[in-house]
């Protein structure tokens, strides 16, 4: 095998991989996207299983913008929900004075340092 072969090899290796990437990110944005309906879905699918490349092509010329629009609202989405949960634990957490009882409860028991009560008793107060 020749330095070249090798060379080649992972050229076409990579545009393989590319491909595939292509082609899942179709099918995940395809099957999304709630204003298709269950046939035009079929169709598309049906013709990407036949006709791949040409089928791609198309998709992304003709449904590559909205690929794009519906993948930042999905992040979005994906975003504010992260950001109301962590606001719901962040308020649903215990008030300064039982965090530090609780430090404190476990500073008796030996189960933490003074170091440590400290630090709690610090994060509480802050």
């Amino acid at each position: 095998m020749s330095f070249w072969d090798i060379v080649w090899f992972m050229i076409i290796f990579f545009a393989f991989a590319t491909y595939l990437m292509v082609l899942f990110s179709i099918v995940a944005d395809l099957f999304r996207d709630p204003e298709v309906s269950g046939g035009m879905k079929a169709v598309w699918v049906i013709c990407l299983v036949f006709f791949t490349f040409i089928t791609a092509v198309v998709y992304l010329i003709v449904r590559g913008r909205g690929m794009n629009e519906r993948a930042a609202k999905k992040y979005a989405e994906a975003r504010q929900a992260q950001d109301e949960y962590v606001r719901s634990v962040a308020s649903a957490g215990s008030s300064a004075p039982e965090q530090i009882s609780k430090a404190k409860e476990l500073l008796d028991s030996g189960a933490i340092t003074a170091d440590e009560f400290a630090s709690i008793k610090a994060k509480a107060l802050a």
